[in-house]
This record gives C-alpha cells, structure tokens and sequence, in this order.
C-alpha cells in the first residue's frame, strides 16, 4: 500500500514527463549542431535520433501513466 495519494502520483509521473521534456529539447538541438557541421557525420546523426526515438517512446509511456492519475480523480 503506498502513502502517496493520486494527485502525489500524478505530480511525480509530470515531474518525469518535464525532465525528459528537457532532454528530448537537448537532444533536437543536438541535432541541429550536428546537422550543421561539415562534413556531416551520420554516425553522430544516427545517435542523437536514437536517442530521440527512446526519449520519445519513455515519454509515450509516462503520458499513458499519467492519464491513468487524470482518469481517477
């Protein structure tokens, strides 16, 4: 049984949702660096939108999570 109420929950699944908010702004701007050099290195490329996707799909679950805490109050 957790001491945490719904509303507990849901601020610590939104408090997650925003730093990997931050990360995936990171990232995008990443890839604009890397995009801007010359030559482009697609390895470095590759990488950042990998990583992209996997914050991306983190991010998917956590909403899901976080609209099971919405749906009970």
């Amino acid at each position: 049984m957790s001491l945490l109420t719904n509303a507990d929950k849901l601020n610590v699944v939104n408090q997650h949702i925003k730093s990997l908010d931050f990360q995936i702004y990171n990232s995008e701007l990443d890839l604009i660096v890397a995009n801007a050099e010359s030559p482009v290195n697609s390895e470095t490329v590759s990488g950042i939108n990998a990583r992209l996707t996997a914050l991306n799909a983190k991010r998917s679950v956590l909403v899901t999570e976080a609209a099971q805490f919405d749906a009970e109050e």
